[in-house]
């Protein structure tokens, strides 16, 4: 394992930056403008000083082969063509950003993760193999996705109480298509659910931190 990793979380409101040995985390606003490059360069102004050996990123959309396949629908652009190496200086490794968090996350077994952000993040943990989801663009009712309802947009749209109700569903109607043995809930939206399905275990942002250094371990 590379004794210094750098972790970088990418969301659609926050770029969340963490590592070895650090308990805090660094927040930095994103939005619709951030792009590649600007996030490269505010997460290295963040960090002052500190040295690192790797870096592990954790992406809103489809990764590949090391690489992003997508254009975020939450971000700016370039971070397709950015070679982010170069741009940190170190060995770079790429996974989606549940994917990350849900390894983490991962405490045994087999382990569906759902990222309630600002869409919807989903990822499964197989016997210790992460293995990264697209659930957020299916249909699930009235023409609508599972992100349109259990994202940010469904929750503004629905009020917290219907939204509340399409959570649990949703989540014992993937866990039972999953054959999960448990589901880890994880987000910025988890804050307004008042209680959780059984079996459901709620995540952190610690989490995704935790899951970008288990990628060099």
């Amino acid at each position: 394992m590379a004794k210094q990793v750098l972790v970088i979380d990418v969301g659609g409101t926050k770029v969340k930056v963490g590592g070895t040995g650090r308990k805090e985390l660094l927040r930095i606003p994103s939005g619709p403008k951030m792009t590649a490059a600007q996030m490269v360069k505010e997460v290295r102004a963040a960090l002052g000083g500190w040295k690192y050996d790797a870096v592990s990123i954790g992406f809103p959309g489809p990764v590949r082969n090391n690489k992003i396949v997508e254009e975020p629908v939450n971000l700016g652009t370039g971070w397709t063509t950015i070679d982010f190496a170069k741009a940190f200086g170190a060995p770079v490794k790429l996974i989606n950003d549940a994917a990350m968090q849900a390894l983490g996350s991962y405490e045994g077994g087999n382990m569906l993760f759902l990222g309630l952000g600002t869409g919807l993040g989903s990822a499964m943990v197989l016997e210790g193999h992460v293995a990264p989801l697209e659930l957020a663009h299916l249909p699930y009712r009235k023409g609508l996705t599972y992100e349109d309802y259990l994202g940010l947009r469904g929750l503004e749209r629905m009020g917290k109480k219907r939204w509340r109700r399409h959570v649990e569903k949703v989540v014992k109607l993937l866990a039972h298509a999953m054959q999960a043995k448990y589901v880890v809930l994880g987000g910025g939206q988890t804050k307004e659910l008042k209680e959780l399905p059984e079996g459901v275990k709620l995540g952190n942002n610690l989490h995704a931190i935790e899951g970008g250094l288990r990628l060099w371990r």
